[in-house]
């Protein structure tokens, strides 16, 4: 069954989510949503599931609707296995009721006992029951839970999250919303959930800031927080997605452009062009009345121009379209001259026990280098090193080098002051204004930093270090807590940070991409 949502209106307090917002997904369509923070993606999914209630219009998703919670509702005693069969119970009275109808059909093949059968066997069909047990054993290993017997009290979080996801791809429903599906996932769990929502016939509308996985499942995207107008839609995958924003920033840029010369045109016609149709001629001997004829008849042409000139300027001040936001950029340009790469940090012997194990790096004044590893690999330990707070003795540095570190855990020098008054102490006369960055919400510009949450304080704290940058930077998972069209940007915008950056990231799409050096940790050492 097709998903409908008509003229769909939802607020919290004085915050408008969605006015008059449609949508539609159809059988074999994967939507994925998109959008900063707070755009509403978690609450759409919410009003699709029926966990919450519009304000206005109307949802159809039919009957069969799945929907991943982020908690197990399981008491801690139930065994692993037991979930596992509670998934299949559907599936299960299904069969049963299909053999009923088939009895029934063979006893009394009426239009009405075959109608029914028929849409029996087409549930069936549709949910692949004759294949639900395989397809519990596969989705189980390939979530990395097979052969797991304990109860779910005794799971570990991530693992309770994983049985929630798998008892969900078991049931197989008809229309499947998730919201962040790839949360604790390691990369083959990931790719196995790639391929096996690919392969499914019904609806699925899902939210992720992973960007591979994105890309991967979805036919369609629908951007939340557009440049212009309301939410868009936009065929095919993620990939696809980025280059219609391209075109689209391109056609606003233009746009806009446009409107500003024909505003300075428009202003300059009603103050100096329209009032110059003619000059102050004086009259000749014998004209005076045919001069005042005339003049009478220019006075009405400049009036009627002067006036179609204001009506239009009028309208197209009150509807110009808003300038196009500056994409996020670094303060400065590159330092180190070509050919004239000095060497700025130079490390040897790294040893800090039961976390990192590294005999030698080093880092130039241009230097990009990524660092990847699985978690407890060591990244956020050598950043850490690197910016002086582990091993100082491993470490040398150029004279007066400044270092600046985006951790993941971060602490304001002052909480009580606000976000604007922040940036401004640690931004230079060349930089962007905070607001215009995106980076920090306009409703939190001027509260206490403290009142923060992780993901805001860390957004501010790369607002600072965009402003202002150091000749070495450290970045340790840049990408979380910012929405998607952040996360491209700031990609973009570290080919042209000054001086050396040195990033740790499990972001799947940046490592993708990464043109630069990279530093692979397993465990505490090299690979």
């Amino acid at each position: 069954m097709s998903l409908r949502v008509h003229e769909l209106s939802f607020a919290y307090g004085y915050r408008v989510l969605f006015d008059r917002f449609d949508f539609a997904a159809d059988p074999g369509q994967r939507v994925g949503l998109v959008g900063e923070n707070g755009a509403g993606k978690s609450t759409l999914l919410k009003l699709l599931a029926g966990a919450e209630i519009p304000h206005g219009g109307t949802v159809h998703t039919g009957p069969d609707v799945g929907f991943l919670h982020q908690e197990l509702a399981y008491p801690a005693h139930t065994p692993l296995p037991a979930v596992v069969e509670d998934a299949l119970a559907g599936i299960r009275r299904a069969a049963r009721r299909l053999d009923r109808l088939a009895e029934a059909v063979s006893a009394d093949p009426s239009e009405a006992v075959l109608a029914e059968y028929g849409e029996a066997l087409e549930w069936a069909q549709a949910h692949d029951i004759w294949g639900a047990d395989r397809r519990a054993a596969v989705v189980l290993d390939g979530l990395g839970l097979g052969g797991i017997d304990r109860p779910v009290g005794e799971l570990s979080g991530g693992q309770r999250s994983r049985l929630g996801l798998a008892a969900l791809l078991i049931r197989q429903p008809a229309t499947l919303l998730l919201d962040e599906p790839t949360n604790h996932l390691d990369d083959p769990a990931m790719e196995f959930l790639e391929r096996h929502l690919t392969r499914l016939s019904g609806t699925v509308v899902l939210a992720s800031h992973d960007r591979v996985f994105l890309d991967a499942v979805c036919t369609a995207i629908v951007d939340l927080d557009p440049a212009l107008g309301g939410p868009a839609r936009y065929g095919g995958a993620y990939r696809d997605y980025l280059a219609h924003k391209r075109t689209e920033r391109a056609r606003w840029e233009q746009r806009h452009a446009e409107e500003q010369a024909e505003l300075r045109r428009l202003t300059e016609s009603v103050a100096v062009t329209a009032r110059a149709v003619a000059h102050d001629r004086p009259p000749r001997d014998n004209a005076k009345m045919l001069y005042d004829f005339k003049t009478g008849r220019v006075q009405k042409q400049i009036s009627r121009r002067v006036r179609n000139a204001q009506q239009r300027l009028d309208e197209l001040t009150a509807n110009q379209v808003r300038k196009p936001p500056p994409p996020l950029r670094f303060a400065g340009a590159l330092t180190a001259p070509a050919g004239e790469d000095e060497l700025i940090l130079s490390a040897r012997g790294i040893h800090v026990p039961g976390r990192l194990e590294l005999s030698e790096l080093d880092v130039t004044a241009s230097a990009r280098l990524l660092v990847t590893g699985g978690n407890g690999a060591g990244k956020s330990t050598l950043l850490t090193v690197l910016a002086g707070g582990l091993a100082p003795q491993a470490v040398r540095r150029r004279k007066g080098l400044r270092t600046g570190m985006l951790a993941q855990d971060v602490t304001l020098p002052d909480p009580a002051r606000t976000p604007r008054g922040l940036y401004a102490e640690a931004a230079g006369p060349d930089s962007p204004a905070l607001a215009d960055l995106g980076l920090v919400a306009p409703r939190d510009l001027d509260r206490p930093a403290g009142l923060l949450s992780v993901g805001q304080r860390r957004r501010l704290a790369l607002a600072i270090l965009i402003a202002r940058p150091p000749d070495l930077l450290l970045l340790d998972e840049p990408t979380n807590h910012i929405s998607l069209t952040l996360a491209e940007e700031l990609f973009y915008a570290l080919g042209s940070a000054p001086g050396a950056v040195v990033l740790a990231s499990h972001d799947r799409w940046l490592r993708r991409e990464w043109d630069g050096a990279t530093l692979r940790l397993e465990q505490g050492r090299t690979v």
